[in-house]
């Protein structure tokens, strides 16, 4: 696939501090990119430096194959940048900034109308079109910059935190939009909310002191915890005990963990020795011991774990 984003050796310094620290990463068509690191990892100074509004202190940027320092004007025209915080004009309504917006990305009038009300339905602003910006709460705040960020329906999209401030069914409305505008474009999207990269990206990097730590699908990264390859049982509680020595055992096993899920039914997570497989030798030791587990399934962790690894280095390499 080509890409559509390129980043090649980004580096951004304030001073003697350095921000961005030569990250490479590219995103092509099709692709929702999730932008992941800690508070003050650099994640919004790289952004700002992809959508061209921080001059890189060296390294290269390209967004449809328009350099971010010598053709500004042309990486801003094929690209929408969802900034953090949703800066506008709160002294406007929703339909004027919309229509302002329209105006400096110089579409004449009946494509401006079009385009607004195209984004007005897609973000479900109608019920605020007419009032001002001010006066909005940070969901609806969040949304009009969603709006201007998708009204001339660029290639390339540039989100941070695009669900910030949303209740569960504005989120997944927007989760959905995404999901839907990405065919045909390369999305960045920055999030804290690491369900979100499980919901909407097709991929994720993890960055951390303005340096690349991972680079992967969902899957991939997980792949890096030290339990991947953990194993979870239910069984009948009464039998609980009989399971976790049968499991303890089991040459595989390293350790267990057990969770009361009700009156009578037991979980327990069978971690294994070297992060090897263990399914098999799993379902074998409780069959072998007679004890008939009503569910068993791979338990790799989730992408807290994985994240909170990654970032405090103590996860195995890539």
């Amino acid at each position: 696939m080509t890409a559509m984003v390129e980043v090649e050796r980004l580096v951004k310094a304030f001073g003697g501090f350095v921000a961005v620290d030569g990250i490479n990463l590219s995103v092509a068509k099709g692709e929702v990119l999730g932008f992941l690191g800690p508070n003050g990892a650099g994640k919004t100074t790289t952004m700002r430096m992809i959508a061209g509004y921080l001059t890189p202190t060296s390294g290269t940027a390209r967004v449809c194959g328009y350099d971010v320092v010598t053709a500004p004007t042309e990486v801003k025209r094929v690209m929408g940048y969802m900034p953090e915080g949703s800066p506008s004009y709160d002294d406007m309504t929703v339909r004027a900034f919309l229509d302002f917006i329209a105006a400096v990305r110089g579409l004449e009038a009946t494509a401006a109308e079009a385009a607004v009300a195209r984004a007005v339905e897609r973000v479900i602003l109608g019920e605020v079109l007419d009032r001002p910006i001010d006066v909005l709460s940070k969901g609806y705040k969040r949304r009009v910059g969603l709006a201007q960020a998708i009204l001339h329906d660029p290639p390339v999209l540039i989100l941070d935190e695009p669900t910030d401030g949303l209740d569960p069914n504005q989120k997944h409305h927007v989760r959905s939009l995404i999901k839907d505008m990405a065919a045909d474009k390369a999305i960045i999207v920055s999030t804290h909310i690491l369900e979100e990269v499980t919901a909407v990206c097709t991929r994720a990097v993890i960055i951390g002191h303005g340096r690349l730590l991972a680079d992967g699908t969902s899957e991939q990264l997980l792949q890096r915890l030290p339990d991947y390859h953990a194993v979870a049982v239910v069984v009948p509680s009464a039998q609980a005990e009989g399971a976790v020595a049968a499991l303890r055992r089991a040459g595989g096993v390293g350790y267990t963990q057990s969770q009361t899920l009700d009156a009578s039914r037991t979980r327990i997570r069978a971690v294994p020795k070297n992060n090897a497989p263990i399914l098999a030798e799993v379902a074998e030791a409780l069959r072998t011991a007679g004890i008939a587990a009503t569910e068993i399934y791979h338990d790799p962790g989730d992408l807290d774990d994985a994240f909170r690894l990654i970032t405090t280095g103590m996860a195995k390499a890539a």
